[in-house]
């Protein structure tokens, strides 16, 4: 591998995560989870998802095609998870403290992980690796994307750093409450035209709004009655 074509990766994934829905949330689990705790689980599903995607390449390219409404569907769930838990108080949430550091970066592991099955930045990966065929320089593709793809990540991740100095911490939970509702919404949207199940849209729409609401009210509820 050339020191260009090095580049050429790393630029292409640095250009394809800015802005991207990750990057979104990131900056959002800012409210929840320490700086040190999302880098961690950042750069960790980064290497791990960069490294199936370079290596497995057009067969897991061809294995999403036919199985990526399950992993919306589960994408759908853990983006629900997160923005209620965005309303509970900060004492009662976890990987506040510095003993549950670990517990915080495995969350964000998954969640991030779970977030990228599929989106176009996996996908990229797998065709630098289908394009490279199983040879030493896949270790330089994968290398390459992962820090381009961080360091887009950390971008978000200083700027949310830089602003929570300077904005209430109310704001970032309403923020992450905010985009993780959104995102799993459209994910559960998708999920259901993945299926065919048009005629149900409305219905089951409807439904988990209103299981959403309710939800979120009891929540709130509860932390009126901590005060």
């Amino acid at each position: 591998m050339t020191l260009s074509y090095f580049f050429t990766v790393l630029l292409t994934f640095f250009v394809a995560e800015m802005g991207d829905k990750t990057q979104l949330m990131l900056f959002a689990l800012t409210s929840k989870y320490k700086i040190r705790s999302i880098i961690l689980g950042t750069a960790a599903a980064i290497l791990v998802i960069n490294g199936i995607s370079v290596c497995a390449g057009g067969l897991l390219n061809e294995f999403l095609k036919a199985h990526l409404w399950i992993v919306k569907l589960i994408a759908t769930a853990a983006f629900f998870y997160f923005s209620t838990t965005s309303l509970i108080k900060k004492e009662d949430e976890e990987g506040v403290g510095d003993s549950k550091i670990s517990l915080a970066s495995l969350a964000v592991f998954c969640i991030f992980f779970i977030a990228e099955l599929g989106d176009k930045t996996q996908l990229s990966a797998i065709t630098f690796g289908a394009t490279n065929g199983l040879n030493p320089a896949l270790f330089f593709v994968w290398l390459a994307s992962s820090i381009g793809f961080f360091a887009a990540d950390i971008i978000g991740l200083v700027l949310a750093f830089i602003l929570h100095g300077k904005t209430p911490d109310r704001f970032f939970k309403l923020l992450a409450f905010a985009v993780f509702a959104v995102f799993g919404f459209v994910n559960l949207y998708e999920v259901l035209l993945d299926l065919n199940a048009q005629l149900l849209l409305l219905p089951i729409m409807a439904g988990s709004a209103f299981l959403f609401t309710g939800i979120c009210a009891i929540i709130i509820l509860r932390n009126r009655k901590l005060h």
